[in-house]
């Protein structure tokens, strides 16, 4: 199944000032994160992104934040995001069934959230070299894992390529030099990414 950029949203979980130093290839992966928002941004896909306790892990790191679309950032408390009531709302008011995930840790919150998306009925698509863990081996057993539950796993650059489906559009001219560059993309604005309705944090608990 090819991803659709009419059918899919683009979900960035847990990247916050806090964790993301402590993942391995921390720089490439937050690199990634910033394409696939800009793509998005380029070609309207709506862009969520999830902080998990923010008060004790810090908000989204700034390469990303600077990226966000309004309202976009959701707090949550629980592992998985599907089961946190207000991230499973936005979800549901976008009606796109296909689901782009990238984020950290690969093995805990990006793990649980793609098999809570697979089990109600989503198609998650894990970006490979937009997750990370503290250790490769976790990394590593949560792809195995996503990948035996029927979760695809797919590259930053799979991802660019299926929303843009054909080479001979204003949009590949545009998103081609961030195509071919490894290299973290200049800000765009905020506004010009797709905004999903507003929506009210989740009461803070305790932290992981």
């Amino acid at each position: 199944m090819l991803i659709g950029r009419d059918t899919s949203f683009l979900l960035i979980v847990d990247m916050q000032e806090r964790l993301v130093p402590a993942v391995e290839h921390h720089d490439r992966v937050v690199t990634n994160a910033a394409r696939l928002m800009t793509g998005a941004a380029r070609l309207e896909v709506p862009v969520l992104l999830t902080e998990h306790y923010p008060k004790g892990i810090g908000p989204v790191v700034p390469a990303l934040r600077e990226r966000a679309p309004t309202n976009s950032v959701l707090e949550k408390i629980q592992f998985c995001a599907l089961s946190e009531p207000a991230c499973a709302k936005r979800f549901a008011a976008l009606r796109r069934q296909q689901v782009v995930v990238a984020g950290t840790e690969a093995h805990v919150c990006v793990l649980q959230t793609a098999l809570g998306l697979k089990q109600a009925g989503y198609e998650p698509y894990l970006v490979v070299d937009a997750v990370s863990s503290r250790r490769a081996s976790d990394k590593e057993t949560a792809i195995t894992r996503l990948r035996d539950a029927g979760v695809s796993a797919v590259t930053t650059e799979m991802v660019l390529f299926e929303w843009l489906a054909r080479g001979d559009t204003a949009e590949f001219r545009d998103l081609l030099p961030l195509i071919k560059s490894e290299r973290l993309p200049a800000p765009t604005d905020p506004g010009a990414a797709s905004e999903a309705p507003g929506h009210q944090p989740p009461a803070r608990a305790s932290p992981r």
